[in-house]
């Protein structure tokens, strides 16, 4: 559980950036101190924002910005790549087709995952077979999104190598067979002013109160809007205010399993109360489509030696929360 924290930390992560694939640098005392810091914020708060990742501004904010782009076109042009089950889950969804908690969400997103060729996991991938559908304007959206998603992905495996050794394994303890051929989700997300919504669609949240399902997600949020919250443990929500050259970052279900509870993943919500529209693009970083989670041994150790939960196939958990999670 996390604690009674008021304000979500701050991470310079250059030095991990910088060293983190060297293993003589194992014990620099830069790169330590970011892995104490990593353990704190996991511990304390679930949520944690990281600056000097080494990806350019101009890259995050062009990646906003395409967003809102393809966001302000006519509903007809989005319905072209409609998210349908035939898609694989994949594609625009409208605003309130979303439900968390069977409450339709105030957004509309694009969905996209790592492209399943069909049959690679057998039943367990069929409900996510296919690829992306990408908008045909913005001309280069499709480019644009695959070169921010490598990047994200080799920042979120360096991420991960430091929670690795914050919790005491080593630093690659979440490659090889459980995460070392990483499935990624990716969500473009458009929250309307709420005064743009019919009133008899209208819900008080631009997405539910949730946990999210996998490692660690990586938020590129709108920078002068108050919107994303976060719940401490007495219920307080926390606001997780925009701070440009940042990423939010917060952890999932799956690490909560593989940590045995040592780190737990954290309720968030949005809530767009201002009189703009928002975008928000966040960047799941997930384990191998057909890894079995359970508790690691070293953080059984540190926990009683028992495991405390029950393990989970990550696509299989994943396939459950999208099977349910639309109204088509």
């Amino acid at each position: 559980m996390a604690s009674d924290f008021q304000t979500i930390p701050v991470i310079d992560i250059g030095p991990l950036v910088e060293k983190i694939d060297d293993p003589k640098m194992v014990n620099d005392p830069e790169l330590r101190e970011v892995i104490r810091m990593l353990d704190k914020a996991c511990k304390d708060a679930g949520f944690f924002y990281v600056k000097d990742h080494g990806i350019a501004d101009s890259l995050v904010k062009e990646v906003r910005d395409i967003a809102h782009k393809f966001f302000g076109l006519p509903y007809e042009d989005k319905l072209k790549i409609k998210m349908t089950p035939a898609s694989g889950y994949r594609g625009y969804q409208r605003i309130g087709e979303n439900v968390t908690k069977g409450k339709p969400d105030m957004h509309e997103a694009i969905d996209c995952y790592r492209d399943i060729e069909p049959g690679t996991y057998g039943t367990l991938g069929k409900p996510l077979e296919g690829s992306n559908l990408w908008p045909d304007y913005p001309s280069h959206f499709k480019e644009l999104m695959e070169e921010y998603i490598c990047l994200l992905r080799d920042l979120s495996r360096k991420i991960m190598h430091g929670i690795a050794l914050a919790l005491g394994g080593p630093a690659d303890a979440f490659e090889g067979p459980v995460a070392g051929d990483p499935f990624w989700v990716m969500r473009l997300i458009g929250y309307p002013v709420s005064s743009d919504i019919p009133e008899t669609q209208r819900t008080d949240t631009g997405c539910g109160a949730h946990t999210d399902y996998g490692l660690l997600t990586l938020v590129n949020q709108d920078d002068d809007i108050h919107a994303l919250e976060v719940r401490n443990r007495s219920g307080e929500w926390i606001c997780a205010v925009p701070i440009p050259g940042t990423f939010v970052c917060n952890i999932g279900d799956m690490l909560k399993i593989w940590s045995n509870g040592l780190y737990e993943s954290t309720l968030h919500r949005v809530v767009n109360n201002s009189p703009k529209y928002r975008v928000s693009v966040a960047f799941f970083y997930e384990p191998n489509f057909d890894t079995c989670i359970m508790p690691v041994d070293f953080c059984k150790q540190k926990t009683g030696g028992i495991a405390k939960y029950e393990e989970a196939v990550y696509g299989e958990h994943l396939a459950q929360k999208v099977l349910t999670n639309f109204v088509m």
